[in-house]
């Protein structure tokens, strides 16, 4: 084997390894395209957050907003209603003691603590879609335990939001949400 033929398996490997980097670029240029379009469009991720005003909202009332699709209750609750919900975090008719709370630890309880917004228990945000078969459940005091009540089944929500009785098997479910400032609630 002489010299020559050593360099001309050099220069094979070299068009072979080129050859196939410039198919493999080129597949890519073709392919990204494909899955570029299966991103949410802008309008879909700008309303992945939202913003609310809560300024004008009254202690002892409840503004419902709509977030990705799904209604979510912001209530400003009373302190009747928070030492209420305090009460019943012992309560034996718990059905969801251990409730899926997005906007912080998912193996937290279910005690109002857990679920308000602040320290001081006087802000409460829930999706309001019944966990039992994604009714809207009726606020303002509705129900056998002050608090929310899906008539289309009978689920019975308190005034934390826990399911208390009924075929529903969790609790109204906590999403993200945060303080911007004193009067504004970001959702997501």
């Amino acid at each position: 084997m002489s010299h020559a033929d050593d360099h001309e398996g050099t220069r094979r490997d070299f068009l072979y390894y080129a050859t196939g980097g410039a198919a493999a670029v080129t597949a890519g240029a073709a392919v990204w395209p494909l899955v570029n379009q299966m991103n949410p469009s802008a309008d879909v991720r700008a309303l992945s957050s939202i913003r609310v005003d809560i300024a004008d909202v009254a202690v002892g009332s409840q503004i419902t907003v709509k977030w990705l699709g799904k209604p979510v209750f912001i209530r400003r609750r009373t302190a009747e209603e928070i030492e209420q919900a305090r009460a019943d975090n012992t309560a034996d008719n718990l059905i969801d003691a251990f409730a899926r709370n997005d906007n912080r630890d998912a193996a937290l309880s279910a005690d109002d603590q857990n679920r308000a917004m602040d320290e001081t228990g006087e802000w409460l945000v829930m999706m309001g879609v019944c966990t039992h078969l994604g009714c809207v459940p009726l606020g303002d005091g509705a129900g056998e335990f002050g608090g929310w009540y899906c008539p289309c089944h009978g689920s019975h929500y308190d005034t934390s939001g826990r399911i208390r009785k009924g075929p529903a098997p969790e609790n109204l479910p906590v999403p993200v949400a945060e303080f911007v400032d004193e009067t504004t609630i970001k959702l997501g």
